[in-house]
């Protein structure tokens, strides 16, 4: 005889799954590459470019170079805190309640005019901070999504029940 009795199971937390993830590696690894060349670039040729440009661009490429930057240093702390839940060191609850500290507002791009007077490399590391800004920001709000209650489980044979109970007592009137 077996024993057909419902399984309860607690629900599966997806956002939990996905932190720890191939996907979140490889957005993780894409995410920190883009900080490290964004870096490169303004260190480097970026601030040569700059320095040719005219004084509204050159305004301009200060501006963005900052929001860049900045975008760049939220995602880059978002990414890191999730890593630290993968490898264990803190919990999905702690990493929730710390990242309220990170701003991942939505990316507003630049004026297209402005963007006409950047460098193409400096307009092309922000376009790709803001698609990397826009998946991060897809991936909290499932990670960080409210798990459902399971709803409870109804013994199958309870309205069975309720019916032989019926039954009998329209019988016995």
């Amino acid at each position: 005889m077996s024993d057909h009795s419902p399984i309860m199971a607690s629900p599966v937390s997806f956002g939990a799954r996905l932190a720890s993830s191939q996907a979140f590696v490889v957005l993780f690894s894409d995410g920190m590459k883009l900080v490290e060349e964004t870096a490169a670039y303004l260190d480097g040729p970026g601030r040569s470019e700059s320095k040719q440009l005219e004084r509204t661009a050159a305004l301009s490429y200060a501006t963005e170079s900052m929001r860049l930057t900045t975008r760049l240093m939220q995602l880059a702390s978002w990414l890191l805190l999730h890593r630290a839940v993968n490898e264990g060191e803190m919990s999905l609850d702690q990493a929730n309640r710390e990242k309220t500290k990170v701003k991942l507002g939505i990316g507003d791009p630049a004026d297209p005019e402005t963007l006409k007077l950047l460098p193409e490399t400096l307009v092309a590391l922000i376009d790709r901070s803001l698609k990397l800004q826009d998946q991060v920001r897809r991936l909290d709000a499932t990670i960080h999504a409210p798990v459902p209650e399971a709803p409870p489980v109804a013994n199958p044979l309870e309205r069975q029940l309720g019916l032989l109970k019926a039954a009998f007592e329209r019988d016995g009137d």
